[in-house]
């Protein structure tokens, strides 16, 4: 007789079944590049973005540097679906 966590289990197998393949070691060292990649450039942006919130900030300028920070986190936004979207399409090669 099976317990209630293996049949939920085994629902839960059925609706969203695992995706047991291997990634081949090129597949993996491509993705390693892409999150390398993304690391560059989040750390390029941020600095861009802290610089400009800081000069704004000695200006005076509280509202312009309140945009630049919202705009600093929609560009981080869209860096990481960037890069999951890159991440994705590497894993499903093998399909």
């Amino acid at each position: 007789m099976k317990t209630a966590y293996e049949l939920a289990m085994e629902r839960l197998e059925k609706e969203s079944p695992r995706s047991d393949k291997k990634l081949t070691d090129d597949q993996k060292k491509r993705l390693g590049e892409v999150d390398e990649q993304h690391q560059a450039k989040v750390a390029e942006r941020r600095i861009m973005s802290e610089k400009e919130v800081m000069d704004l900030l000695r200006e005076g300028k509280q509202e312009e540097a309140g945009k630049a920070r919202e705009q600093f986190i929609e560009d981080m936004r869209k860096m990481e679906e960037e890069r999951e979207s890159k991440k994705e399409k590497i894993r499903r090669e093998s399909e």
